[in-house]
């Protein structure tokens, strides 16, 4: 009489019975453990397993590949929603654009700057220790009957946003992308603090310049077709220069250059491990240089160098 045969079963679930085996590990799995694989089935654990040791795929400047350009839905959200917290209370423009410099009187009025001033009057701005306006300016916009474009500020910001973000985020990455935004709207901020001080600026444009410029820099790294690249970067540079009577180019400017100081150092870091020190390191010398010259400038106007 032949020994009865021994029962296997899957080692996640004792209770089954199993006659399948992992390729990879050789234990036994029922199907509800199944993965499908190169060649026959392996189990949960060295499915996961091979995910980690694959390497993932990064574009050419280092980011890691994304389908959806989920950081610019959410950059084009947030000024939405800033938009609409104007709507509800316009204060919020006054409280957090960008302003360098400016004095309220004791009847709640703007006045010209001045370094020495009565106490019936009060300092605001970046001068005022007021440093978030360097950055919460680029995501307010003119409210719908203000200034000369009104509602199309934001109109024409986010729509900009839209078509040119997807394509930079697609290259650079999710967080690469977001560091690049940043430093762009913050340059934009710093070269209106050092050139304007007084004057109230806001709006996403000096960010989106940053994005163009980054555009540019990117399509000549991948050795594109520049001929379609040159028409947008000089219609962007026609717009620089066409709308400074009526928008800040300084602004405009500062967004721009920063992008591109940011873009150059993504794009000529070394392609080995080295690669996001490198970018890390060019993006913390500029945000340093940034902070650097608001500081020395707002000592200037304050005289207390």
């Amino acid at each position: 009489m032949e020994p009865e045969s021994a029962v296997t079963t899957c080692y996640r679930h004792p209770a089954v019975e199993s006659h399948v085996r992992c390729t990879r590990c050789e234990r036994y799995i029922c199907p509800d453990c199944m993965r499908e694989a190169a060649v026959g089935h392996q189990c949960p654990e060295c499915v996961r397993e091979g995910a980690r040791s694959v390497r993932q795929a990064r574009t050419a400047f280092g980011g890691r590949i994304t389908a959806v350009p989920l950081v610019t839905y959410v950059l084009i959200g947030l000024n939405v929603l800033a938009y609409v917290g104007e709507l509800v209370r316009p204060a919020i423009v006054d409280r957090f654009e960008m302003l360098g410099v400016g004095l309220v009187g004791p009847d709640g009025g703007h006045y010209v700057w001045q370094a020495a001033y009565s106490s019936d009057f009060h300092a605001v701005g970046v001068v005022d220790g007021e440093w978030y306006r360097l950055l919460t300016g680029a995501f307010l916009h003119l409210p719908p009957t203000e200034g000369t474009f009104g509602i199309l500020h934001i109109v024409m910001n986010m729509v900009s946003l839209w078509n040119i973000g997807r394509v930079v985020e697609a290259q650079l990455g999710r967080l690469r992308y977001v560091v690049l935004y940043l430093l762009s709207a913050l340059g934009g901020s710093v070269l209106v603090l050092l050139i304007a001080p007084d004057q109230p600026t806001l709006g996403a444009s000096g960010a989106i310049f940053g994005l163009g410029a980054a555009y540019y820099v990117m399509a000549r790294r991948l050795g594109a077709d520049m001929a379609q690249v040159n028409r947008f970067m000089a219609g962007l540079l026609l717009w620089l220069v066409i709308s400074a009577w009526a928008t800040s180019w300084q602004g405009h400017l500062g967004g721009m250059l920063a992008g591109a100081v940011v873009t150059l150092g993504y794009a000529y870091a070394p392609r080995d491990g080295r690669r996001a020190l490198v970018q890390a390191g060019a993006c913390a010398v500029l945000l340093v240089v940034l902070l650097v010259s608001a500081w020395v400038k707002v000592a200037e106007l304050t005289g207390a160098q």
